[in-house]
């Protein structure tokens, strides 16, 4: 029975999954991510991985989804995260596995194309996708196909720059970027600077160590300062959505990561603020939260090679 291989590649674990054909998922699993040795350990892992859990007999496509620009043909200038540069992971694998088919792909754009096949956007052929967790990501999808850009750089909308004034540099180089605001990370280090200045109630003040999840939960149940400061920060990736309609036109906004389990909360503020920003169409796009969760990278990266 013809197998399809899913790879989600983070800094810090790869996830796998096995699909059949019509897009089934028969197994997933995860280990942790080693790129020592110049990144010649992790590949290693991943070809004794799939070795172990699909006969080779069986193995059709291998899809990869990478943190960082990825061009079409597979090419990577620099994935910070593995502390890769200059390398093809397409080439690599292809050695490893001679005759099967095999494309990669950044971890957002193959997150989108999960949820375009399997998720929260079935049905749509066009979609922009942010992921919100440590940083923010994105990915665009036109007439079913990911958008690559001439550098691999569409659909990073994390690293639109919208607050002038904004001292801190990001990881991109930039400053002002919608990844520094609009993260879990930059959601905690925004609010822990409004509470240092303001002398306001907060159920905030409680915790030793605040997370982003702490300030959602507590926006939820109606605290004041945590509420302000997420609707600050969704207030600029709402600006940033609104950049993506402006240029592409998706039918549908799709918001995933590990933010995005705040659930209706979190979208009906950023659907709140974009709808004030589409000013030149009474029919706004809507919103929707990624439904596959942390799945969605397998299901994308299988669905490059199905």
């Amino acid at each position: 029975m013809q197998r399809y291989v899913g790879i989600d590649i983070g800094g810090t674990n790869i996830k796998f999954g096995i699909f059949l054909n019509d897009g089934r998922l028969e197994k997933k699993w995860s280990i942790s991510t080693d790129f020592s040795d110049e990144g010649k350990k992790m590949w290693d892992d991943i070809y004794n991985e799939i070795k172990k859990n699909v006969s080779i007999d069986d193995l059709c496509g291998i899809g990869m989804g990478l943190p960082g620009p990825v061009l079409a043909d597979g090419f990577v200038e620099v994935c910070v995260n593995l502390d890769l540069h200059n390398f093809n992971p397409v080439q690599i694998m292809q050695a490893y596995f001679p005759g099967v088919r095999i494309r990669a792909a950044n971890d957002a754009n193959v997150a989108a194309l999960g949820e375009q096949w399997k998720g929260s956007g079935e049905g749509y052929t066009s979609l922009g996708l942010v992921t919100l967790g440590t940083g923010v990501g994105g990915a665009v999808i036109v007439d079913g196909d990911i958008v690559y850009g001439a550098s691999g750089l569409s659909g990073e909308i994390g690293h639109i720059q919208l607050n002038s004034e904004e001292t801190r540099t990001c990881t991109c180089g930039g400053k002002g970027c919608v990844d520094q605001i609009a993260s879990a990370t930059g959601i905690v280090r925004y609010t822990k600077e409004v509470l240092a200045r303001s002398q306001q109630d907060s159920a905030l003040r409680d915790k030793e160590q605040i997370t982003c999840k702490d300030i959602l939960d507590a926006g939820k149940e109606g605290d004041i300062i945590a509420d302000q400061c997420v609707r600050h920060c969704m207030k600029y990736l709402a600006k940033a959505l609104a950049a993506v309609t402006y240029i592409i036109d998706p039918e549908v906004l799709i918001v995933g990561g590990g933010v995005s389990n705040a659930g209706d909360y979190l979208i009906k503020i950023i659907k709140e603020y974009y709808d004030s920003f589409i000013t030149l169409s009474q029919k706004k796009t809507p919103i929707l939260r990624a439904s596959l969760g942390n799945d969605s990278g397998i299901y994308g990266a299988a669905k490059l090679v199905i």
